[in-house]
């Protein structure tokens, strides 16, 4: 697999290469830390009974999403 090299946005942001979203039949991805690393895994419809959502900008923050400091002060 191809690596690629992504810079955050000032909002801390970063884009998924369309040739790695579009092998994934969903928009939907889990991102976990694992030592010094960050796992980002596709998630489907079926497989969110597993998954605890932390944040949704519409539900929590009328659309407008969120800086990763505060996400990490929200859940610490």
């Amino acid at each position: 697999m191809e690596k690629v090299v992504q810079k955050t946005t000032s909002k801390g942001q970063i884009t998924l290469p369309k040739f790695w979203r579009g092998q994934f039949k969903t928009t939907h991805f889990v991102l976990e830390p694992k030592n010094d690393v960050m796992v980002i895994r596709p998630i489907f419809l079926n497989d969110q009974d597993n998954y605890r959502i932390i944040f949704n900008a519409d539900r929590d923050n009328k659309g407008v999403g969120v800086s990763a400091k505060k996400l990490l002060k929200e859940i610490k």
